[in-house]
């Protein structure tokens, strides 16, 4: 079976967002209170009470985006890499809990992407990929990976090893990320401009951590679009630029110098 037919298995079919939040309700009261619909995550915390970060690492938009929305209706945070070279960054600013990593990449290989993140942290690693061969099995496995699932996979298996794999990692702790008088937990989800809390949404949330994770550092528009909307079909540029206004005014509101700037024709960057 190819990967076109494990799409066509696997294939995400979108359902009214009433209807959607009327089947949590039954199936999870806690989870159905904040649903808005596939795009926003709301859903089950890990042991430090903040949603499980899943780096989908998958040059194939289509099963990439399976995955994501599929993740992200079971509680999971979810970024998408679709190279290796982009997968090394994003495993740098979005910090994962979990990589679900393919072998086929463009630039950089999913072989020499694991062993760069084993050589970094002890992030869990399962790879994800046609390669079937016993010999494919051991190398992906030697490189650092800790689980190793074939295409075409049961999403039931799939969520199973995930599962298995958070078990067996010891939770991160609580570092907060500073950036002048501003500071932003990662774990608690709390953002603070000196002794001022600052209330967000959750994508703004994402859009600031993803920021202060590369501060000092340009962030161009599309990058932002990959990294913190994945590929969210309605999300555009002008989604951006609404969601940096409404940001930077909530950082400003006691009246603080302004930490984030946008840079004419090149993107926006957090600077304190």
């Amino acid at each position: 079976m190819g990967r076109a037919s494990w799409v066509r298995r696997a294939r995400w079919v979108p359902c009214p967002r009433r209807a959607v939040g009327e089947r949590l309700e039954r199936l999870n009261p806690r989870k159905a209170r904040g649903f808005r619909g596939p795009a926003i995550y709301h859903g089950e915390v890990t042991e430090t009470d903040r949603p499980a970060r899943v780096l989908v690492v998958e040059d194939d938009e289509e099963i990439a985006q399976v995955l994501q929305r599929s993740l992200r209706m079971e509680g999971y945070e979810v970024r998408t890499a679709a190279d290796g070279e982009a997968a090394l960054d994003a495993a740098s600013a979005y910090v994962p809990d979990v990589v679900i990593l393919d072998l086929g990449l463009p630039k950089l290989d999913g072989i020499e992407v694991a062993k760069r993140l084993r050589g970094a942290d002890d992030v869990p690693i399962l790879i994800l990929t046609a390669r079937d061969a016993v010999e494919s099995r051991v190398e992906g496995l030697d490189s650092g990976a800790d689980d190793y699932l074939v295409k075409p996979f049961e999403r039931q298996e799939l969520l199973a090893r995930i599962r298995a794999l958070l078990r067996r990692r010891p939770p991160r702790g609580s570092a907060s990320l500073v950036a002048g008088d501003l500071t932003l937990n990662p774990d608690t989800h709390e953002v603070a401009r000196g002794e001022r809390m600052i209330e967000l949404t959750q994508r703004e949330f994402e859009l600031l951590e993803y920021l202060m994770r590369n501060e000092r550092i340009v962030v161009p528009r599309q990058r932002l679009l990959e990294e913190v909307w994945g590929y969210d079909p309605f999300a555009t540029t002008n989604t951006i630029e609404v969601f940096v206004s409404n940001l930077r005014r909530k950082l400003e509101a006691g009246g603080e110098p302004r930490l984030l700037h946008t840079i004419r024709g090149a993107g926006y960057v957090l600077r304190a």
